[in-house]
């Protein structure tokens, strides 16, 4: 696997730290994987699942999401997306989308969010469904409600109580506090995110992962996941658009599987003509890092090939 990488839209004050990874010489090609990666981590983390992808044809580009990894300009950064939020995400995945297509005309592109990766993708999927084959959703939720609501309500007041830019234990608590109850006696802050020991270990150690937020990146979290299962933008996505839905049953991200599966009814009763849902016994949130991780990727190669197919050409140096 070939390595290397760019910023995206260098001219503006938000430049975005690329990652592309391309098959070895020789490799035919099946498509390119677009990957957006969680809250408070980066896309490195995604670096195992693109050697898988890259050894079976595809080329893989995923960006570090404004106020994380590479993107963020210095440590303080970490954890604040600045005033744009999460439209600028948004804009940057449409952006790198464009790109890819730039750089690899004729190649079916898909989308594979996880997590706030995945809030983010369902946000593409009716904004700029059109540079995508299909888009693949991991450990994501389906719509929040009254508890949402209130959740904007309290954010927007410490915003207008402190500013933006403070991180808030507070938010961050009411955000991801009640997660590791489930799996008490707790090791770790992170239990929940693996049953692999292991991958929670590299997590917490790594300098880029597990931070606190700031106040405004929970405000337009909040209202970033209100504004994407309003019916009107709900009923924008095109029903041909294949959409793939991951999770561990004991998410609690997904409400341990239930609101992963309310999503996948929701999508089905608006018309979507494929939506595919597997939920893994026992498994947690981040299931690219779970034990049965191979399985996990299998399966996803497996939805690419299903909907695209083999576009015999060799992967060039």
């Amino acid at each position: 696997m070939k390595e290397s990488h760019f910023h995206l839209n260098e001219e503006t004050q938000t430049p975005v730290f690329v990652y592309r990874w391309e098959p070895e010489p020789g490799t035919p090609l099946r498509g390119a994987v677009q990957i957006a990666h969680g809250m408070a981590e980066h896309a490195l983390r995604y670096k195992r699942f693109a050697e898988k992808l890259t050894a079976r044809g595809y080329i893989v580009y995923a960006n570090d999401h404004r106020g994380h990894g590479r993107t963020a300009a210095h440590k303080n950064d970490l954890g604040y997306p600045g005033p744009d939020g999460f439209a600028g995400m948004t804009d940057d995945m449409i952006d790198l989308g464009r790109r890819i297509h730039e750089e690899q005309g004729g190649l079916p592109l898909y989308l594979v969010g996880h997590s706030m990766g995945s809030f983010l993708s369902q946000k593409v999927m009716y904004r700029a469904p059109q540079l995508y084959e299909g888009v693949a959703l991991l450990g994501t939720n389906g719509p929040k409600g009254v508890i949402l609501k209130a959740g904007v309500l309290l954010a927007k007041l410490l915003v207008t109580r402190s500013g933006d830019c403070v991180r808030s234990k507070f938010l961050s608590h009411t955000a991801l506090g009640s997660f590791n109850r489930p799996f008490r006696p707790n090791r770790t802050e992170f239990d929940w995110l693996s049953t692999d020991e292991a991958e929670v270990d590299k997590f917490v150690k790594d300098p880029l992962c597990g931070y606190v937020c700031t106040t405004g990146f929970f405000k337009d979290f909040f209202i970033h996941l209100s504004d994407i299962h309003l019916k009107r933008h709900m009923r924008s996505i095109p029903k041909h658009l294949p959409v793939l839905l991951l999770a561990g049953d004991k998410d609690p991200v997904g409400g341990q599987g239930k609101g992963v599966r309310r999503l996948a009814a929701l999508y089905r009763k608006l018309g979507l003509e494929q939506v595919d849902c597997k939920l893994y016994e026992n498994k947690r949130h981040e299931i690219l890092n779970e034990v049965n991780r191979e399985e996990v990727m299998e399966d996803v190669i497996s939805w690419l090939v299903s909907t695209g197919g083999l576009i015999k050409e060799p992967a060039t140096s």
